[in-house]
């Protein structure tokens, strides 16, 4: 397969992981649109000939493939005022949006390239260890995006709109919401003068153990086991903070549930 060019609508985590994981697996990345041309200048000057733009009109662009990675609510904007060269590919990232929000692109060529991973600038993504589903509005783009996403990915999936909305609410419970325990795990280790990687190694097997034995079995703690007196100490040591208080009460609350049967 001779690799198609590509060009990248967008500059924010995504696209800063994206842009180099392309280049280094052999795809020409000729430009970086950005509303803020510095910001798309910062993703250019890191590849190898990729150039910074600020205008919509790709119609003479080398590439094949567009990448929008912009946020959820710009897509359909975007999509509507884009040009793109003749049987060009436009394909979104998003986890939410269905492939029709593409529909207003005047190539019939669209589709869905999502990567199952949270990104940031200040980190950069193994991307052969994320998984990418993709969805095609027909043949000819769906075979480009999985024979570009198994360049990437170890991990390539064809997934419905339907089935890609489902696995992205999933990942905001087994990915944001955890991190936004570990945020309330840190306040209660600052209050004991200990920092938050001392519970590193407790949080690696933790989710290595309810992937390899799945979560149901792998679950421990004293909600877990009914334990009522330790739960009624920790909700008194939490009175202090009344926000982690019902956070706390609420989930011991779910597992209590979940386990009764078993106790």
């Amino acid at each position: 397969m001779n690799l198609p060019e590509v060009d990248i609508i967008g500059t924010g985590n995504l696209a800063t992981n994206l842009a180099p994981a392309l280049e280094q697996n052999g795809f020409i990345v000729n430009n970086i649109y950005g509303r803020s041309q510095e910001s798309a200048k910062e993703i250019a000057n890191r590849l190898y000939q990729a150039t910074a733009v600020n205008d919509l009109d790709f119609s003479s662009s080398k590439s094949s493939v567009f990448f929008i990675t912009i946020s959820d609510d710009a897509i359909e904007e975007v999509a509507r005022e884009i040009i793109l060269p003749d049987d060009a590919i436009i394909a979104h990232t998003s986890g939410t949006k269905s492939l029709s929000a593409l529909g207003y692109t005047a190539s019939p060529n669209f589709g869905v390239f999502y990567p199952v991973q949270t990104f940031s600038k200040a980190k950069r993504v193994n991307f052969e260890n994320v998984p990418v589903l993709i969805e095609g509005g027909n043949r000819f783009t769906e075979k480009t995006l999985l024979k570009m996403a198994k360049k990437l990915s170890s991990t390539v999936e064809l997934a419905s709109s339907s089935q890609r909305r489902m696995v992205h609410l999933a990942a905001i419970f087994a990915g944001n919401f955890t991190n936004a325990m570990m945020a309330h795990a840190n306040e209660l280790m600052a209050t004991a003068n200990f920092d938050l990687q001392l519970l590193g190694p407790l949080v690696e097997e933790t989710l290595n153990k309810s992937i390899l034995l799945g979560p149901e079995v792998a679950q421990t703690g004293p909600a877990r086991r009914g334990d009522l007196e330790v739960l009624d100490e920790h909700m008194q040591m939490l009175e202090k903070f009344p926000e982690l208080q019902e956070t706390y009460r609420n989930i011991s609350q779910q597992i209590l549930d979940r386990y009764d049967e078993e106790s």
